[in-house]
């Protein structure tokens, strides 16, 4: 099993600063609008970019969630193993809101579908966008495709691209995984 670098420190964060200025670009003041972090790994980005946005372009009050997509995704009941649900943290309205998900690879689409299902649960939102960090895009399974793109990768199936967050793994950087 072999890994290379995909995207060092610096390069993680001067994507996560595009994102976040292509965010501003399209929702100004963020008044109408919510970032929601698809559970277990999207919430990490999503509160980096909420971090960045709130403290280096001084945007006040961004309305940040995370929804647990678990026991809506079309697959659940496949695994052998119990399955353990993350927690949804929504505590706005999403009601007529621009919704951006965030997720950190978008790979065959099915997580983002089941996050689809899920957000009807909490109203039914203005749109909704998507916003990834890596996108697997010869990998899809659904005609789903992100409307911000940190970088796309070209990686075979039988590749994993893993995503490190500092608070997490203790440094930020994406590895593409031979298995």
């Amino acid at each position: 099993m072999g890994q290379k670098v995909l995207l060092n420190s610096k390069e993680v964060n001067i994507i996560l600063h595009r994102l976040a200025c292509q965010l501003i670009e399209n929702h100004t003041n963020f008044e109408n609008s919510v970032l929601i972090g698809i559970q277990p790994r999207g919430i990490y980005l999503a509160e980096r970019i909420s971090k960045i946005l709130e403290e280096e372009y001084h945007l006040q009050k961004i309305k940040l969630g995370a929804l647990d997509i678990t026991f809506y995704r079309d697959d659940f009941r496949r695994s052998d193993k119990p399955l353990e649900a993350n927690k949804t943290k929504i505590d706005f309205i999403v009601e007529d809101k621009r919704v951006v998900f965030i997720d950190d690879v978008l790979y065959t689409g099915r997580s983002i579908r089941a996050a689809l299902t899920a957000i009807q649960s909490f109203g039914r939102p203005k749109d909704i966008e998507l916003l990834t960090l890596i996108d697997r895009r010869f990998s899809r399974h659904l005609p789903i495709q992100p409307d911000y793109n940190g970088r796309q990768v070209d990686s075979i199936n039988e590749e994993k691209v893993k995503v490190h967050w500092k608070e997490n793994e203790g440094e930020d950087a994406v590895y593409v995984i031979n298995k």
